[in-house]
């Protein structure tokens, strides 16, 4: 009788650490599961944000500030986009250098900023948008292997 309490309390912790680890999966990068490097997704509060980080150059396109990448943004939610969205997004430089830009809104559901990204290795980004359910936080990194 010992033992099968034994085993039930070990099953019972199990999943129940097993649906605590998957609530910490929330706002999380899942850019593993794609196999574009320049793709990055996440849910957050029941919204699928895509990320995807495009160079100006092969873009065939120039900022007017000089600056290199372009960071186009889309969320939605169940199947509807959302199309109305206030928001930052900001990258960390492998140095820690910081750069801050608004989301613009482009139209039909997308947003974007465009940064210089000149450093190789792993750039932190976070991004805080507000739809009409209320305020949000993604988080994921991107790999810059451009020298």
């Amino acid at each position: 009788m010992k033992h099968i309490f034994t085993s039930l309390a070990l099953v019972a912790l199990l999943f129940s650490s097993s649906a605590y680890a998957m609530q910490g999966m929330e706002g999380m990068d899942h850019s593993n599961m794609d196999k574009d490097p320049n793709m990055h997704v996440a849910m957050v509060d029941g919204i699928h944000a895509e990320f995807q980080v495009m160079s100006l150059a092969a873009m065939n396109t120039t900022d007017p500030d000089g600056k290199t990448h372009h960071v186009m943004a889309t969320f939605t939610k169940g199947d509807k986009k959302i199309t109305k969205v206030i928001g930052k997004l900001k990258l960390v430089a492998p140095s820690g250098k910081e750069q801050l830009a608004d989301l613009k809104d482009f139209g039909n559901g997308v947003f974007a900023a465009n940064f210089t990204i000149d450093e190789p290795g792993k750039w932190g980004a976070i991004c805080l948008f507000k739809d009409d359910s209320g305020q949000h936080t993604v988080k994921f990194h991107h790999q810059n292997n451009e020298k």
